[in-house]
């Protein structure tokens, strides 16, 4: 396993990652943003840690507002822990090739955790 890093979704993500680099520093890089201006996904480097940040897309579940992102380092690994999360628990996207060349999916395990998975190609 590369990295597991909170990914927060929440409406004005901007204000909000914008807030929390005022109080805690770091770096603020990696910012996407949809055709309407809204942040698909962006980081706050603190050290060696990373907080990522999206807007919400619709409306979420109370609780998922926080998911942790599991980097992995092969194809093989992602697999076997997209597998075994997903057993017992909820796919909330298919494991899949994604635009921006990785495969990537979203599910929540049976405990109610939410898992962003991802494994850059």
């Amino acid at each position: 396993m590369k990295s597991a890093s909170p990914y927060v979704f929440i409406d004005n993500c901007n204000e909000v990652m914008e807030y929390y680099h005022s109080l805690f520093g770091g770096e603020i890089t990696n910012i996407q943003k949809s055709n309407d201006g809204k942040c698909l996904h962006a980081e706050l480097h603190l050290g060696n840690s990373i907080i990522h940040f999206s807007d919400t897309f619709g409306k979420i579940q109370e609780g998922d507002s926080v998911r942790i992102s599991l980097e992995c380092e092969s194809e093989e690994e992602i697999r076997k822990v997209y597998d075994a999360l997903s057993k017992d628990g909820k796919i909330t996207a298919e494991l899949q090739d994604t635009f921006w060349g990785a495969i990537h999916a979203n599910l929540v395990d049976k405990f109610g955790i939410g898992w962003l998975l991802n494994f850059q190609k």
